[in-house]
């Protein structure tokens, strides 16, 4: 019997891909592992790497990129194990890891998902637990107004840093780089909305399998390396497009149109202001090429905001 289905979406990390999946092989002693990788029509050698160097892996080649949830899904529908887990390519369990997660799902028949403690890989801790956002939240979070004031109380009660991250607790989410699932529990709210193209789609799952009474776990005995945005720091353009697009759709799902449109209007008003920011900078000197590649992000930014 196959204890764990781990499902592996790959867009342009090969390097990344044989670190992930030479840390799970380490660790296939203590599990009976089917691990599935969804390659996201990178364009590079990633598919070939895998068959290669890890024939024991399947691979799925999708002929275009259909997004992180959706192609997690297509791996899911085909899960045998007990559990399942989806792992970014861009992260590496520490010895035990699985084991670890797999153990708290047998002793606790309430918990839906179960995630480890992140590390960066120099070895520094990296904030996974999250409570819901708040429409306060919503405008604080990866907005300018975080970066003007970063330690106000909206944000550190986001960020649960009230409770010490050395201690097992029950969270309302947790970032998706590496989640272990109870089958049983997503087959009941259904898989990934592929509405979200990614981000913010394992906040969506969570709110939903915690509004049907399930729980999510957060174990820190489990620990996995996590580099943090590996397939989308080659294009920073779509990657600021779909975290927007995925926040203004969240916001609609969960706290309504009208929360949506004001969001959106506060986005495009953040985008202007960056962009007069950025042109006074580059007015006056100041990394002109630096200066240039954020104004062309922020148009970008700006017309995808507003619908152009």
């Amino acid at each position: 019997m196959v204890d764990l289905s781990v499902s592996i979406v790959s867009y342009r990390t090969p390097d990344l891909l044989r670190r992930c999946l030479t840390a799970i092989e380490d660790q296939c002693e203590s599990l009976q592992m089917q691990v599935t990788v969804v390659e996201n029509a990178s364009g590079d050698e990633s598919a070939d790497l895998v068959r290669s160097e890890f024939p024991w892996v399947e691979v799925i080649v999708n002929p275009r990129n259909v997004g992180f949830g959706a192609a997690h899904n297509q791996a899911l529908r085909r899960a045998r194990g007990r559990f399942w887990m989806v792992l970014n390519s861009d992260a590496a369990p520490e010895a035990g890891a699985l084991k670890n997660l797999v153990d708290v799902l047998e002793a606790d028949p309430g918990v839906a998902v179960v995630g480890p403690k992140l590390r960066y890989p120099d070895g520094t801790l990296q904030s996974s637990r999250r409570r819901f956002p708040t429409v306060a939240t919503l405008f604080f979070e990866s907005t300018q107004l975080q970066r003007f004031w970063p330690r106000n109380r909206i944000l550190r009660d986001y960020y649960v840093e009230d409770r010490a991250e050395t201690q097992a607790q029950d969270v309302d989410w947790l970032v998706g780089a590496c989640l272990c699932l109870r089958p049983e529990a997503v087959r009941q709210v259904g898989l990934f909305d592929e509405r979200f193209f990614m981000y913010s789609e394992e906040i969506d799952l969570c709110r939903r399998l915690r509004a049907a009474g399930w729980r999510v776990r957060f174990e820190p005995s489990a620990e996995v390396l996590h580099l943090e945005g590996g397939s989308s720091r080659s294009d920073l353009t779509a990657r600021d497009q779909r975290f927007q697009a995925s926040k203004l759709a969240y916001a609609a799902r969960w706290h309504g149109a009208r929360v949506a449109l004001a969001l959106r209007a506060y986005l495009v008003a953040e985008y202007v202001l960056r962009a007069v920011e950025e042109g006074l900078k580059l007015a006056i000197g100041s990394r002109p090429s630096v200066r240039r590649s954020r104004l062309r992000l922020i148009g970008h930014g700006l017309r995808h905001a507003l619908g152009l």
